[in-house]
């Protein structure tokens, strides 16, 4: 992980060593899990309440070339745009940027034996999927948010 993205893990986690924050005070409202599953699907509550994944080249955005903007499916928060959406071949939506930073936060996550970083909307604490850095890709931030088709809605450009 590059400094920059560790930079601004332990900024949004506001720890020093970007140990995972899950239950962020103040963040995802005050619903309960019981409310959540009355307002989501099963497969959505599993990704955005218990950050599970999708399997790849299965969800409805993964090769969408529309434009507009994805919104967080749980509270409808803006956090990406078509203009940062690219087609990386891992069978997720990605994105270089989010919209905006303070629009996302980052967790340092090192489940299932991996080192990597989890991105969470910033307005619910949902779980969107990962962002990776340093692959060479060729974009302007060398860096791929991996996303959850589920975790999101696209609202068409008009």
């Amino acid at each position: 992980m590059s400094n920059q993205l560790n930079d601004q893990t332990n900024k949004n986690l506001g720890t020093a060593d970007g140990d995972a924050v899950t239950d962020q005070p103040g963040v995802g409202g005050a619903k309960t899990d019981q409310q959540w599953r009355e307002e989501l699907t099963p497969a959505e509550f599993d990704v955005l309440r218990r950050s599970g994944t999708e399997r790849p080249f299965t969800g409805e955005y993964w090769d969408s070339h529309t434009a507009g903007v994805y919104k967080c499916r749980a509270c409808g928060a803006e956090l990406f745009t078509s203009g940062e959406k690219f087609d990386s071949s891992c069978g997720w939506p990605s994105f270089w940027a989010p919209l905006a930073e303070g629009n996302v936060r980052y967790i340092h996550d090192r489940s299932m034996g991996m080192d990597r970083v989890e991105v969470r909307c910033a307005n619910c604490d949902s779980h969107l999927g990962h962002v990776f850095e340093g692959e060479g890709l060729d974009n302007p931030t060398d860096q791929r948010f991996c996303i959850n088709s589920v975790s999101l809605t696209l609202v068409p450009a008009s």
